[in-house]
């Protein structure tokens, strides 16, 4: 654990209406990874839902907070991606929360439509057990159709 993240340690005894430092302090002492990225989980605010599991690093996170819409960083593409963008199938920030050591982010979501590239509403469709693997939904949407919204 980096010196930085003492302030976590120092958060660790805070209560809810202490006044607290910036979120430009508590994004500097967050632990990115050696890539500058942090794991980020998208939940719906209403069910508690678990949509998806994507990168942000700290730009997709402050444009996040700053807009409202999710955005996040294409670790496949190198660059920001905006949940949405090609699919129309967004993501409106709700609340955002880092976790006690600072190194993954829970983000309440309003999403519009399926979360999941394959037309499901969560990308953890896959069902696991002792005695094997199951699929647990049904898309919402043909996967071809979410795409072709950004096709000429």
């Amino acid at each position: 654990m980096s010196s930085e993240n003492s302030l976590f340690k120092d958060l660790e005894s805070a209560s809810p209406g202490d006044a607290l430092c910036s979120v430009t302090a508590l994004l500097d002492a967050a632990a990115f990874n050696a890539d500058g990225l942090m794991p980020a989980i998208a939940q719906q605010h209403d069910t508690g839902e678990v949509l998806m599991m994507a990168w942000m690093n700290r730009d997709a996170l402050e444009e996040t907070l700053q807009t409202q819409r999710v955005c996040y960083y294409s670790r496949s593409r190198g660059k920001l991606w905006r949940k949405g963008e090609s699919s129309g199938q967004q993501q409106h920030l709700v609340s955002a929360a880092l976790d006690c050591d600072g190194d993954t982010l829970l983000l309440q979501v309003a999403q519009t439509g399926p979360a999941c590239h394959t037309g499901r509403r969560s990308c953890f469709y896959l069902s696991l057990s002792n005695e094997g693997v199951t699929v647990n939904s049904e898309p919402l949407i043909d996967p071809a159709e979410l795409y072709a919204k950004s096709s000429p």
